[in-house]
């Protein structure tokens, strides 16, 4: 992940994101060739922000450390791309700046990242990329459902396409509200960390009294941001179950453990009997369709670049791979024909996962 690169939307002055969230490199014994990167140095003027940020600095450091088994993994991974059907905004792992993650050293939980700065990334994700009229303001914003009953008019006069995808963003949103509130910091002391539930911040967020009946709503759109990366886990089956496609792990036995374990789980998925139909999606006027699908991907495209104004460096690792991954569930699924059409042996020109891609599609189907 690359989680240096610059907000492309505005300039951004989160000086407390840019030093208390800063990522901890690797050593440079563990990193693989081409990915090391020059020391950052911050400027005097970030470094006299420390008190004001002491909280964001502890709770939203990520660890770049890898363990010695997956520094040799990481060599024997290979790289193939054919991205140009994709509906994210990848980062280029050839960067001096992209670093490998262990997602396991560096769980998605609260950090102190609120306030102004948290609400602008959701603010412009929902004001700009979500087929959503102006007059409509964007929920959560209070938690009261103001625009509750405007929400309700507006879902009622646009297309079927439009409200999915407001209703995959609005899930995102539950998921990760969801994420913070399960693991908050209930407890810190000198002398321990206590992490846990916190019942009140899920209340704000759901409850259906609180938010005026918008609550159950926003956990119904989480249901429907499951079962639309459940159907694509389900589509993809044919593309892991050749036998030329190996998860590299850097060790052969591993390796066929590895995937068998994997296509236990697609197989499982695919059993699934009450699988969400995407057949109705686009299914009008050829020349209509196609122009409703290419708007569909580059507004979600823009969400993805949004990922890089998070000031946390630890939201926007998982803020990232769990966009990344919800647009890789979107590009299988608009994907079908190709997938079905890939050949048994060979290389598969037509329709192609990155090694990114297949990361982030399981985890972020992981968080949910």
């Amino acid at each position: 992940v690359n989680l240096k690169k610059p907000c492309p939307f505005w300039d951004d002055n989160s000086h407390c994101g840019i030093r208390d969230c800063a990522v901890k490199p690797c050593p440079s014994d563990e990193v693989p060739d081409g990915i090391r990167s020059g020391s950052h140095k911050y400027s005097e003027e970030a470094n006299n922000l420390a008190e004001e940020c002491e909280e964001a600095k502890r709770l939203g450091a990520v660890d770049g450390s890898l363990s010695e088994e997956t520094q040799q993994a990481v060599l024997q991974w290979t790289q193939h791309d054919d991205s140009s059907d994709s509906f994210c905004e990848a980062d280029d792992i050839y960067s001096p700046d992209a670093e490998y993650v262990d997602l396991l050293l560096n769980p998605e939980r609260y950090t102190g990242y609120k306030g102004p700065d948290a609400w602008k990334i959701w603010n412009s994700i929902y004001e700009e990329n979500c087929f959503k009229p102006q007059n409509v303001k964007r929920p959560l914003a209070s938690g009261r459902g103001e625009s509750f009953i405007y929400l309700t008019k507006w879902f009622r006069s646009v297309c079927v396409e439009k409200r999915a995808f407001y209703k995959l963003i609005s899930g995102l949103h539950a998921s990760i509200n969801i994420h913070l509130s399960a693991r908050y910091l209930l407890q810190d002391t000198w002398s321990e960390k206590k992490w846990g539930p916190n019942v009140t911040e899920f209340q704000q967020r759901f409850d259906e009294v609180i938010t005026r009946g918008e609550g159950p709503r926003r956990l119904k759109n989480l249901y429907f941001l499951y079962l639309i990366e459940l159907r694509a886990l389900s589509k993809v089956l044919p593309f892991f179950e050749r036998p030329g496609f190996q998860l590299y792990t850097g060790d052969k036995s591993h390796d066929v453990e590895m995937k068998n374990q994997l296509l236990d789980v697609l197989h499982l998925a695919k059993s699934f009997p009450l699988h969400f139909d995407e057949n109705s999606f686009f299914a009008g006027n050829k020349k209509e369709a196609a122009k409703l699908k290419e708007e569909f991907r580059l507004h979600f495209k823009n969400i993805s670049k949004i990922m890089d104004c998070v000031g946390c460096f630890k939201c926007r690792l998982w803020g990232k791979l769990q966009t990344q991954g919800l647009g890789t569930a979107l590009k299988i699924l608009f994907s079908e024909n190709l997938i079905e059409k890939l050949p048994e042996s060979g290389p598969s020109y037509g329709f192609q996962l990155t090694r990114q891609e297949i990361v982030a599609l399981f985890n972020a189907f992981g968080r949910l």
